[in-house]
């Protein structure tokens, strides 16, 4: 759609025009009034020309201006060009259309996208098609050989098995036209929602092409940063949302992950039915697609969902007074769905049981052991899923970690269980030698009945039987192979600590990372779990999902409602165990007299607000954060900082960062160099300022005396230490430049170039930095976390010890004897630590 072309009168001659008076829009979407869309135009309107530049009118052209127009008289005169310059202005919804745009350059364009829609339709017409062919349509007596083919020839032809097309119809039942009546009907539904697609993503082409100014051949040279910072440069000049003036990074996360958002809030609060009992069996962990999509439909996209539309909530869940029926009404919604799912479950199970035979049977063919392979499951990717944080930046950060996942769950194995297998494997082999010997000898055995059968049973139990073998060369080392998983996926629970060895550990682990076997029968059998879980997991926790919603939700000016927890506020949000002292006390001190609801509440578990701020500053470094947002970062890296002088230059050499740097540099070949590179880089005055900053009190003398010693064994420490690693991992990968996370010159302030003091050597790469950077940090959260809570517990002790009475604590285990004993044995008990644990697990020996 072209933009017309608007002459504009003097401004005197206006004055009642609604183009003058700018009302800022409070709504979202359509607008609901022509004054909204008056504003929407005169927004839009660029007063500086078709270049962005004042065009002086010449003395010379002023006799063809007219006699109606002299140069004094303020009129104005604007055209706006019909190459479509304002076609973006003012879209509706911004939520799809940024979603679109995203969804458009992860799958490389326009004819890919076109492609898939249409081969996705054909394979349901296709599966339609054959299952019709093989029931009505092949003589399977002839095919079996239990009936000779007509003609009384020996070779069984094509024409023999398959009936002709006339007598194929003939044999339709009622049933059969039915399912296919349904299928046809089905089958156009899609076909329009294709169509709806198409149109939608072509419209997305344009504003790449046109806006954006990048073609669909070069779509792969961007990274979604990239495009990102177009979106908004084209914001400034066209106003696609009319309530602002410009659109943040954040801004377009929220639009794109409203929803999803909401569900990383919900998993950390544990209002989701991931964890169910099933008689008989016991607890299950499970979150299947089916159960996600019916989440979603309930709580975002259906009718009588808590949201009217993509962008705001109800407004009864403004009201106070009546959350009772809201849950009761949420209560009803969740059981009518349920209902429904119970009716059409049958129906559902087969099309996924045929879906996924489908798709995985040229794999089986080919890598019968391909089952036998693992993946992040749907529980744990949103589970460890940070808050505003895209498909490709999650994919990348758990690809990452996979190698590490799968060395620590192959690490255990039950002893009965290779016994058993060790044996069915000598048993199928000895068979299958057999049978294949006689087949060598004699081709007349391969024709025995059900005899290939036979052998693709034998293999798949070979298959079987290899994988609950141990491998006799693994070397042993949960703890290092946990810390690495953790480097990575940020978020682990805290009573994992010193117990990677476990096999609670291990159990609980699996169902973040499972067998693709299991993830495979849970997706097929999840239609006749879902309905029960609904009913009885999930609608019971109706009023608490209306008290979440309507103490959650928070709106955003020129983005409508979202989770308040995706603000990232660590002031609101943040967890006390998770920050600094003086950050909190120094964040709080202005809203100390304020009510305040229970911190537990308003927190969230496992860091969540915190890591996620970190990672989002990262990978968006342009990202202009709130001053809470940059005192928290700040008194991180300070912090670690302060504690890097403080280790290079005393004698007290063990702290959170260098128990982190420990575990940073035994996860790999990379990790290590770059730890070496914080080891080698001289302190800076900058670094010494800041340290001294950090410990004020009398009688601090200056850092340089005993450096040099200090320095060496500092050194000499972490070079035993950092020799301890877990494998040759290269864990950096490189991937695709479109899905890359953040920019390509990689973030600008980092808590690594904080300690390197700028150093150039840190990293190979830009974008390696933005990713050890993360790690590091991770770590040294979880570091500080330990020690907090460790300080807690002490007081807590003490506090117990010194009341009188007896006892309400369960007896304290005896502590561990004191790394830092004597400063002669110093090198050598620290070092043995690292051989036997990893710092931020414990001292378990491996």
């Amino acid at each position: 759609m072209s933009s017309p072309h608007i002459n504009y009168r003097s401004l005197a001659e206006e004055a009642a025009s609604p183009f003058l008076e700018h009302h800022p829009s409070t709504g979202q979407g359509p607008s609901k009034t022509q004054d909204a869309k008056a504003n929407a135009a005169a927004a839009h309107i660029d007063p500086l020309g078709e270049h962005g530049l004042e065009q002086p009118l010449d003395e010379n052209d002023t006799e063809h201006e007219g006699e109606d127009t002299p140069r004094n008289s303020g009129v104005m005169i604007h055209m706006v060009p019909e190459t479509g310059r304002a076609r973006w202005n003012h879209i509706e919804d911004l939520d799809s259309f940024f979603s679109r745009m995203y969804q458009y350059q992860q799958k490389h364009g326009f004819t890919v996208i076109v492609v898939d829609e249409m081969l996705q339709v054909l394979e349901f017409g296709f599966v339609v098609w054959l299952l019709t062919v093989v029931m009505h349509c092949v003589r399977f007596d002839v095919l079996f050989g239990d009936t000779p083919p007509a003609g009384n020839h020996t070779k069984t032809t094509l024409s023999d098995v398959i009936y002709p097309t006339g007598e194929c119809i003939a044999n339709f039942t009622w049933v059969t036209y039915l399912i296919v009546f349904i299928a046809a009907i089905y089958l156009g539904i899609r076909l329009l929602k294709m169509v709806y697609h198409i149109t939608q993503y072509a419209d997305i082409r344009r504003f790449y092409n046109s806006a954006l100014h990048i073609e669909d051949s070069e779509l792969d040279n961007f990274t979604w940063h990239e495009v990102q910072q177009r979106i908004r440069r084209v914001q400034a000049e066209q106003h696609m949302c009319i309530d602002k003036e410009s659109l943040t990074e954040l801004d377009i996360y929220h639009r794109v992950l409203r929803f999803k958002n909401y569900l990383v809030a919900l998993m950390n609060k544990q209002l989701l039915p991931v964890r169910f009992h099933i008689p008989l069996y016991g607890e299950v962990v499970s979150l299947s697609r089916g159960m996600l999509f019916n989440i979603d439909l309930i709580l975002f996209r259906g009718p009588g969902s808590p949201f009217q539309n993509n962008w705001q909530l109800r407004d009864e869940f403004a009201v106070r007074s009546n959350q009772t029926e809201l849950a009761q009404r949420l209560s009803k919604l969740i059981l009518g769905v349920a209902l429904l799912n119970l009716v059409l479950a049958p129906v559902i199970f087969v099309w996924q049981l045929i879906y996924f035979s489908f798709s995985y049977a040229n794999i089986l063919r080919k890598e019968p052991g391909a089952l036998g392979l693992r993946t992040w499951s749907n529980y744990g990717r949103l589970y460890l899923r940070h808050f505003n944080e895209l498909d490709h930046e999650l994919d990348a950060r758990l690809n990452r970690a996979y190698d590490y996942a799968d060395r620590y769950l192959n690490s255990f194995s039950s002893p009965l269980a290779a016994v058993i297998a060790k044996n069915l494997l000598f048993i199928s082999g000895g068979l299958l030698l057999l049978i294949l010997g006689l087949g060598i000898y004699e081709e007349h055995v391969f024709q025995v009945e059900h005899l290939l059968f036979i052998l693709a049973g034998l293999g798949a139990t070979g298959v079987v039987c290899r994988t609950l073998i141990p491998d006799e060369n693994l070397v042993w080392c949960p703890e290092q192979l946990m810390t690495a998983i953790l480097a990575h996926v940020h978020y682990l629970p805290s009573e994992w600590r010193q117990q990677a060895h476990t096999t609670k550990v291990r159990q609980e682990f699996s169902n973040f990372f499972q067998f693709k076997a299991g993830y495979l029968l849970s997706e097929i059998f999840s239609p006749f779990v879902t309905p029960f879980v609904l009913i009885f997991v999930f609608r019971p926790k109706a009023i608490e999902l209306v008290r979440f919603f309507r103490t959650f939700t928070v709106s955003v000016r020129g983005v409508g409602n979202v989770c308040s927890f995706a603000q990232m506020d660590v002031r609101k949000h943040g967890n006390p165990d998770w920050q600094l002292t003086s950050e909190l006390e120094e964040m709080t001190r202005a809203t100390a007299q304020q009510p305040q609801q229970e911190p537990q509440q308003q927190s969230l578990a496992g860091g969540k607000t915190e890591m996620s701020l970190l990672r989002f500053t990262l990978n968006n470094p342009e990202w202009q954060m709130p001053k809470e947002a940059k005192q928290f970062l700040r008194g991180v890296r300070e912090h670690a900082v302060g504690e890097l002088v403080q280790a290079k230059t005393s004698m007290v050499q063990e702290n959170p960062l260098t128990n982190s740097l420990i575990s940073f540099g035994t996860m790999g070949a990379d990790y290590c160099s770059i730890a070496n590179s914080v080891l080698t880089a001289q302190v800076t005055p900058q670094q010494v300022e800041i340290s001294q900053s950090l410990r004020p009190g009398p009688g601090q003398g200056p850092v340089s005396g005993g450096f040099p010693v200090a320095a060496s064994d500092f050194r000499q420490m972490l070079q035993q230490n950092l020799s301890a690693s877990v494998g040759p991992l290269d864990s950096m990968r490189r991937l695709r430049l479109s899905r890359a996370e953040g920019r390509l010159e990689g973030p600008s302030d980092t808590l690594l170039y904080g300690l390197c003091g700028m150093d150039p050597r840190v990293g190979s790469s830009p974008l390696s930095v933005g990713v050890a950077d993360m790690c590091l940090s991770a770590l040294y959260l979880h570091e500080l976390n330990q020690q907090k809570r460790q300080a807690r517990q002490s007081r807590i002790d003490e506090a117990e010890d010194e009341r009188p009475g007896p006892s309400l604590w369960p007896p304290r285990p005896p502590a561990a004897p004191s790394t830092a004993a004597g400063s002669g044995s110093r090198h050598t008990v620290i070092t043995s630590k690292a051989a036997e644990s990893t710092p931020l697990l414990g001292s378990i020996r491996s």
